[in-house]
């Protein structure tokens, strides 16, 4: 299937709409360049080796990506946690947290 070039150049795929790209300059020349390859060296931060476009440039070289922050919180964070926990307790435990949520437990006082 033949890509579609938009005016705010993303592109347009079958399955992914409006897809931003990474785009990445040579330091050198200004240039665009591409993505050779991606060395993980944890979850969170890589070594990206990438090559300029230009032929008479022609530079390589290597980019490190690291993650910094978190803007807002994944959804699927929370979920996790309780899960973890609740594996993680023993029968009473889960008899007295189900008796909480329902409001049948006897008040301590």
């Amino acid at each position: 299937m033949r890509q579609k070039r938009l005016k705010s150049r993303h592109y347009l795929t079958a399955g992914a709409w409006n897809m931003r790209v990474l785009k990445i300059e040579c330091p050198e020349c200004g240039s665009q360049a591409v993505i050779r390859k991606t060395n993980r060296k944890h979850r969170h931060i890589a070594d990206i080796y990438c090559a300029c476009q230009d032929v008479e440039c022609g530079h390589t070289f290597v980019l490190n990506l690291t993650f910094s922050h978190t803007l807002s919180p994944s959804g699927r964070t929370g979920d996790q946690l309780l899960k973890t926990v609740i594996c993680n307790m023993n029968l009473q435990q889960k008899q007295m947290m189900l008796d909480l949520l329902r409001g049948t437990a006897a008040s301590p006082l």
